[in-house]
């Protein structure tokens, strides 16, 4: 039986209504204090509460003798466990100042290197990763459409170096693909950082502009080009003021390798404790291709892990790898040269491409939807 998530009161009410049966059902993060409920006579065979508030005087044995699993509010910590949905830039950003970051963000950061990234305890280890399950959950929410009630995400991943200053060109022409992958319908996402990963989500944000006008917040942004300047965060803040609305679009980044700027221009944060986790995952959601702009170290490994993916086609389809900048990936490296080699025989070798042109590329990521792994059948949905 698949299990029902609950995660408003709402949501519970209407459950209710059927009758006094929370079987299977999943409760995250509620207060039923206040619910007008018969505890003796609910049945909840197979129930899991997440972090939930429960009456005075319920007997928490009863309910785990009825067949239900109860996981318990956790205290002292920064960030909640069973969070039910992403984070946005606004909740990350809350108590950051020009004068001295006490945002959300840096005080989950702060408390994850005292606490939790090496030799955590266990409860610690616990609660990391409960977390980082609510987040799948999110992001599932997200990209199946249920969020913003648009249908399925098409969703195409760009990566490269956190490094790249907004003043490079590798950045502008960041911008300017996401913005037209995003006008065609595409649903964009990054690795949640500054550098390319930015661009990514500007781009996005901003796909209703021209492209003169993308050019034109370039270059206000260029006035600090690296996330270590002054008036970094600011730069962003006054183009986010002067186009409050925009396209939605995905970050997806760690507490693992340091603090660095909440990204300003995601509608969504999916944040992890675990890199492992959040590495893997973008790759799987990005079943419309993956990018790869210039970058080092963290941008080769996401190459190699993507060309297993779609090597054994261990997601059960193979996807787009597109390498944005020639010069980078066959005369800098060899990395076109052996991605291509190792796919000698494999379905996924028509998948692959390189170029420096934005109009190129957004062709083709259009002309090469998923396809199953036989290679004969496009994905649906």
């Amino acid at each position: 039986m698949k299990c029902s998530i609950v995660r408003e009161l709402d949501s519970l009410d209407r459950l209710l209504r059927q009758g006094s049966n929370l079987n299977c059902a999943v409760i995250q993060g509620l207060d039923l204090r206040e619910v007008d409920l018969d505890w003796r006579e609910i049945e909840c065979q197979g129930a899991v509460f997440l972090g939930c508030r429960f009456p005075v005087g319920l007997s928490l044995c009863d309910l785990i003798e009825k067949g239900a699993l109860v996981f318990p509010k956790f205290g002292g910590l920064p960030y909640n466990p069973y969070r039910p949905e992403l984070y946005t830039r606004e909740e990350l950003m809350e108590g950051w100042s020009e004068e001295e970051d006490l945002s959300l963000d840096k005080r989950i950061y702060d408390h994850f290197v005292k606490y939790g990234k090496k030799d955590p305890d266990i409860v610690e280890a616990l609660a990391e990763r409960l977390h980082d399950h609510a987040i799948d959950d999110g992001l599932t929410d997200l990209l199946e459409g249920r969020t913003e009630k648009d249908g399925k995400k098409k969703v195409v991943a760009i990566m490269g170096g956190h490094s790249t200053g907004r003043d490079d060109s590798s950045y502008r022409k960041v911008a300017h693909l996401a913005r037209a992958l995003t006008a065609e319908g595409f649903f964009i996402a990054s690795g949640g950082g500054p550098g390319i990963m930015e661009a990514t989500n500007l781009g996005a944000y901003l796909a209703d502009l021209s492209e003169e006008a993308l050019d034109q917040v370039l270059d206000e942004l260029a006035r600090a080009p690296k996330y270590t300047d002054e008036g970094y965060i600011d730069a962003a803040s006054q183009v986010i003021e002067k186009y409050p609305t925009g396209h939605s679009s995905l970050a997806v980044p760690t507490w693992f390798y340091g603090h660095e700027p909440t990204n300003m221009f995601s509608a969504y944060v999916a944040k992890y404790f675990s890199n492992s986790i959040r590495e893997d995952g973008l790759l799987a959601i990005a079943r419309y291709g993956v990018i790869f702009a210039p970058g080092r170290a963290g941008t080769t490994q996401e190459i190699f892990q993507d060309a297993c993916q779609n090597h054994y086609a261990s997601l059960g389809e193979v996807s787009p790898m597109v390498f944005l900048n020639s010069e980078r990936y066959t005369q800098d490296t060899p990395l076109w040269e052996t991605v291509q080699t190792l796919a000698e025989g494999r379905h996924y070798k028509d998948y692959l491409h390189l170029s420096d042109k934005v109009g190129e590329i957004v062709e083709f990521i259009k002309k090469h939807p998923p396809v199953s792994s036989d290679g004969v059948k496009e994905v649906k949905g």
